[in-house]
């Protein structure tokens, strides 16, 4: 995926990006495509795109926090947050603006600091109150009206990355992240 894109992004939405210290994200519909899977016997699973656990991983190598919060319960959610070494995981988050205020406390961050990406109506309170709202292309039309920036990709299909090369490009963090992995 190319980020010719990140040039054309509006320079409001570069500034709220460049004071992000917390990204925080919805899991369904999101982070996953909204799919639910269950076997017969109602284990769960979900699929996570790798270029979005890379952009994840790489915010917190650049010192950024990563947070999920979601209102389902899930073991697959524990084991991925457990694989990129994500600290700050709600589960069962039925009022996720009560979390993440929780959050903020713990890490003396404020709502300016903070972009929150979610993709649909339990996410509004949380997409109202912070300094940079995302949402993926496919979010419900109710919150892509409502926040500062929609991805080009959907939800569980590398919108969560698009939304963490904006933060480390209007950062001045991208080429940092780019030539550990350029030939010298």
């Amino acid at each position: 995926m190319s980020t010719d894109y990140l040039s054309e992004i509006p320079l409001d939405i570069r500034d709220r990006a460049a004071r992000v210290k917390l990204l925080a994200i919805d899991v369904d519909g999101t982070l996953t495509d909204g799919q639910l899977w269950y076997t017969p016997e109602g284990e769960q699973f979900k699929g996570f795109n790798v270029l979005d656990g890379f952009g994840m991983k790489a915010l917190r190598e650049q010192g950024i926090e990563v947070a999920l919060i979601t209102t389902r319960e899930s073991l697959v959610v524990a084991a991925r947050a457990r694989e990129l070494g994500l600290r700050h995981v709600f589960q069962g988050a039925t009022d996720k603006l009560h979390s993440l205020t929780h959050l903020l406390h713990a890490l003396t961050v404020v709502p300016s600091e903070v972009a929150f990406m979610g993709d649909d109506l339990p996410d509004l309170p949380v997409l109202t109150r912070v300094g940079l709202s995302l949402a993926p292309a496919d979010a419900h039309p109710w919150v892509r009206s409502r926040v500062h920036w929609c991805t080009r990709s959907v939800g569980g299909h590398g919108a969560v990355r698009e939304a963490c090369d904006l933060i480390l490009s209007a950062q001045g963090l991208a080429e940092r992240v780019l030539h550990r992995f350029l030939p010298e």
